[in-house]
């Protein structure tokens, strides 16, 4: 249903590039809500007539507040969120809460995370880490039993993406922190490919760490990053990669080691990122508004459209069928997808394509199934050679 019986159509309007093209790509850049750039007027205003005074009338505190906007989204409670520039940041602050010295000096992970992920824990082997990577069968899935073999006693952090970015695949994420908190390991759960379009319950899962940002399917703009730390540990933790934000008197600035805040705040690093906090707040009000189970609820819908006909056409699906095993993407495979993917672009349809996937399409809950029919119509066209004709 894509008519006035689709509630979440309402939402359409609140986004001004959908009615310039057909955007399905969201998976990697959420379609700018319009009062995000109400927002950013206000930012700019509060700097241009506040100046100075800005910082103790409300940009001091807007990572926290923003953090409390989003812990509903993600399944914990308010006061336990820290907001950094991107998800490597807030990575290396929870590496730097860690020692690799002695015999737990494991950080395991399968060969299928997001790559950025492997070179900022790669670089910790200075500190005496040893990286495991475990082999997945093929680009699609991940091998649990595998990576559970792989956590034990030696092992001292498990990132594991819960949604990956190549597939769309959703992992057993309570079977890996079950193993870990057995062996006393601790997870990072990036919920990146996940926050905003699957409904989450990272404090039920009992995940340690999690991480994400803004980019994508929240519709919060670039510069958003986010650090979840579960409280009974985030009280015994001392980062080693902390900046004046961390202190317990920031504005004190006393010279020497720091003296650690309480959490979050103690996990901060400098000067707060404020135009991209002021920027993410529209897209996390307008998925809590909605509800993540609604949105979830289209996107299978969408998806489960969007896959039938490539079936249909015959193409290579490198994404799971099953509802319960697949995020907001589905992968499609076409010889040459590159290029396919740049002549969909050309003519209007907003997508992406990954080496050793194929090319990336995520509906979102502002798009319509003609849109999807309207892409799928485009791709077999361009794949039969056809001239086509559309929007840029």
């Amino acid at each position: 249903m894509s008519g006035p019986e689709d509630p979440l159509l309402a939402w359409r309007g609140e986004f001004p590039i959908v009615e310039t093209c057909t955007y399905l790509v969201s998976h990697s850049l959420g379609a700018m809500p319009r009062r995000a750039a109400a927002n950013l007027q206000a930012f700019a205003d509060a700097w241009s007539t506040r100046g100075v005074r800005a910082w103790h009338e409300g940009w001091w505190e807007m990572g926290g507040t923003t953090g409390d906007m989003l812990a509903p989204i993600l399944g914990v409670g308010t006061g336990t969120i820290s907001m950094h520039q991107n998800v490597t940041v807030a990575l290396g602050i929870i590496g730097s809460c860690h020692t690799y010295e002695h015999r737990r000096r494991r950080i395991v992970m399968t060969d299928l995370e997001f790559p950025s992920n492997m070179y900022l824990f790669e670089g910790f082997r200075r500190y005496g880490a040893e990286v495991v990577y475990v082999p997945s069968d093929d680009t699609m899935r991940t091998n649990l039993d595998r990576l559970l073999d792989a956590i034990d006693e030696r092992t001292v952090l498990v990132p594991l993406s819960l949604v990956l970015f190549r597939s769309a695949y959703i992992q057993n994420a309570k079977a890996v922190i079950e193993k870990a908190h057995r062996v006393g390991a601790r997870v990072i759960l990036d919920v990146y490919q996940a926050a905003g379009t699957v409904p989450l319950d990272i404090e039920g899962l009992g995940a340690d760490f999690a991480v994400g940002g803004s980019v994508k399917w929240l519709c919060g703009g670039p510069g958003a990053g986010y650090l979840y730390v579960r409280p009974d540990l985030a009280r015994e933790l001392e980062p080693a990669f902390v900046g004046w934000a961390a202190h317990v008197s920031p504005f004190g600035f006393h010279t020497g080691p720091v003296q650690y805040a309480d959490a979050p705040e103690r996990f901060q690093s400098g000067t707060p990122n404020v135009p991209a906090l002021y920027a993410a707040r529209g897209g996390y009000e307008i998925v809590a508004e909605i509800g993540v189970r609604a949105i979830r609820e289209k996107s299978l819908r969408l998806t489960r459209r969007l896959m039938n006909h490539a079936e249909r056409a015959g193409y290579a699906l490198n994404t799971p069928v099953q509802d319960d095993e697949r995020g907001g993407a589905v992968i499609v495979d076409v010889p040459d997808g590159e290029s396919v993917a740049q002549e969909l672009i050309r003519n209007g349809v907003i997508v992406d394509y990954r080496p050793g996937a194929g090319i990336r399409m995520a509906p979102h809950f502002y798009n319509t199934e003609e849109e999807i029919d309207h892409a799928m119509d485009v791709l077999d066209a361009i794949v039969a050679g056809a001239r086509v004709s559309g929007r840029s």
